[in-house]
């Protein structure tokens, strides 16, 4: 079977086999061409969602947030808090100051 003369045929004269050549054909060059999918952002929005992300109290959320320890993934535009999540919990994570551990 060649590709190019089923391509050509309506799609009403294919046998079913000839039918499902062509789309198994198609789908792998299809799959071949897409890119790599990009894994999207994910943010929450608040001091409520701040606290949600890190499982804490809205009070201490707002203490974090005000620590400045996040600061680099919050972004404030006027009262609406956006904060990219993933980033935060790096941040949250990273130990800064306090005792040398020896």
């Amino acid at each position: 079977m060649e590709i190019q003369e089923l391509l050509k045929k309506p799609l009403f004269q294919l046998t079913t086999e000839e039918f499902l050549f062509v789309n198994k054909s198609s789908n792998q060059n299809t799959l071949s061409l897409n890119e790599p999918i990009i894994p999207t952002k994910k943010y929450v929005y608040g001091i409520k969602g701040i606290a949600t992300l890190l499982g804490c109290s809205k009070p201490t959320a707002n203490r974090i947030k005000k620590s400045k320890k996040i600061d680099a993934a919050i972004t404030q535009i006027g009262r609406k808090i956006i904060v990219d999540a993933d980033l935060a919990i790096k941040l949250a994570g990273a130990k800064t100051g306090g005792r040398k551990d020896s």
